[in-house]
């Protein structure tokens, strides 16, 4: 479980971030959405250490989560998938999943079959350059090399980006079969009001760099969503 509580952020001396209390359990999705510029890429990069920030409570599974480390925070279970993908475009594609294995010990340093199995174009395309993929196969590659260091929680920003409709239908399924699997807590940041209210267990709606609502789905209608989303 990630539980984040009262996180605030800064760049320089502006305030992005203001007392933002986030939770997401294994086998769970949470969707966290709002229109841009509200902060939802900062939360992630807050909790997955890759920009400083406080908060009063910051923990993963029991433990405490380090906030200024991006090393700390992936070796404490955080895997980040960022906005833009972020694939090595000059490595194979086998090689940028093996960079996945930094975080782990030499004797795991092996590709799992089930990653293949979520994303078969992978193993198909093994040899081929990242930056020779389409957009939407980088995608599959970037959320691959975060499931290669074995993740207590998943991030992912924003991976219907600019992807074709057939794949974000793969990367969707993925995202069930991984909950379905209950070994990881998933926290979706998502413009795809369609995709994330599809896939989510839960939902943060944020505005101003606060959280406005927080539901889960059973209380919070898509209607509702929509509403607090101005869409």
């Amino acid at each position: 479980m990630l539980d984040i509580a009262n996180l605030d952020l800064k760049y320089g001396q502006s305030q992005i971030l203001f007392g933002v209390s986030v939770t997401a359990y294994v086998g769970h999705i949470t969707a966290v959405m709002g229109n841009n510029g509200v902060g939802k890429t900062s939360l992630l990069k807050a909790i997955a250490g890759r920009h400083p920030a406080r908060a009063d409570r910051a923990e993963v599974g029991g433990a405490t989560l380090p906030l200024s480390s991006a090393v700390r925070a992936a070796r404490a279970g955080i895997a980040y998938v960022p906005q833009g993908r972020e694939v090595f475009p000059m490595m194979s594609v086998q090689e940028n999943l093996q960079t996945g294995f930094a975080c782990l010990p030499k004797s795991d340093h092996v590709i799992p079959d089930h990653v293949f199995e979520l994303f078969p174009v992978l193993r198909d395309m093994k040899s081929r350059r990242g930056g020779d993929l389409s957009g939407g196969q980088q995608q599959q590659l970037a959320i691959a090399r975060a499931l290669i260091t074995r993740p207590k929680v998943l991030l992912l920003d924003e991976p219907t980006e600019g992807i074709q409709p057939n794949i974000i239908q793969q990367i969707g399924d993925a995202l069930e079969l991984l909950r379905e699997q209950g070994q990881m807590a998933i926290v979706l940041v998502e413009q795809n009001a369609d995709f994330a209210y599809r896939l989510g267990d839960s939902f943060v709606v944020m505005e101003g760099g606060r959280v406005k609502r927080s539901r889960d789905k059973l209380d919070y209608p898509k209607a509702e969503i929509m509403s607090d989303l101005s869409l």
